[in-house]
């Protein structure tokens, strides 16, 4: 029986990425697409609450019959999927992207792609988020394909329950492998840019650069810089383990 694959992403579901993403998964197994219905880049974990969720059947993939658009959050079409459209249906795996821009580093806390992703993780579905690190509408994935398809076979023969996430990242120049990384540690340097609206108030535009602090060859920057494919493996325990091990804490209860 074929695997079922819930495809979803961040920018959108008219956009090239996904559409390249479903090529790829098309061939694996079945489709279904829950995909925001206008870009969400950068909408981290977040979910709606405060409003209705609408999802709306569209025929945009050639042969895939499921598509749905959804008015929420990347985490919310997974939800939905999950929930509503795939209810009483294994899941089998949910890919994420093909991002335009990267989420390495620190950027993973940020993106839409690997929320939407994590979203199927803690439902306890294997789940990977791709990105390419190149943010323009007209990027080149075709020579990401055998590796995305490489990966989600693989993913899928993988029997061990702790790898449930993984976040990929393709370099935007030549491929020279794949590796096995670590999240590299880094940060942005951000800036406000204030202008006035035409009712004299002010307003603050974000602006900054990233800064790689990491010297490991084997963090995930570094790979992409070397013209490697990162893989990261993730998970979703934020305790900081080593504080408690050395009892670092201690005193603020005594």
């Amino acid at each position: 029986m074929k695997p079922l694959i819930l495809v979803t992403n961040d920018d959108g579901i008219i956009a090239p990425g996904i559409k390249a993403l479903v090529e790829v998964m098309s061939t694996i197994g079945e489709v279904v697409v829950v995909a925001p219905d206008s870009p969400q880049s950068a909408k981290g974990h977040s979910i709606t609450i405060t409003d209705p969720i609408h999802i709306r059947k569209v025929k945009i993939f050639d042969g895939i019959e499921e598509s749905y658009e959804c008015s929420g959050t990347p985490a919310d079409c997974v939800k939905i999927a999950r929930k509503v459209i795939l209810k009483n249906r294994k899941i089998d795996i949910c890919v994420s992207g093909i991002n335009h821009g990267s989420n390495a580093s620190i950027n993973v806390l940020y993106s839409g792609t690997m929320s939407a992703a994590m979203e199927g993780s803690l439902e306890g579905i294997k789940s990977i988020g791709f990105s390419l690190c190149d943010f323009s509408f007209e990027a080149d994935f075709k020579p990401c394909l055998p590796y995305v398809k490489k990966i989600t076979e693989g993913f899928l023969k993988l029997n061990q329950d702790t790898a449930k996430l993984l976040n990929v990242n393709f370099p935007k120049d030549e491929i020279k492998g794949m590796k096995i990384c670590t999240q590299a540690k880094g940060n942005w340097i951000e800036d406000f840019q204030v202008g006035t609206n035409p009712r004299g108030e002010n307003y603050y535009w974000m602006t900054g650069k990233f800064v790689n602090i990491d010297p490991s060859e084997n963090a995930d920057l570094n790979a992409l810089k070397e013209g490697y494919i990162s893989i990261v493996p993730v998970h979703h325990d934020l305790t900081h383990h080593e504080a408690l091990h050395h009892n670092l804490l201690d005193d603020l209860i005594e």
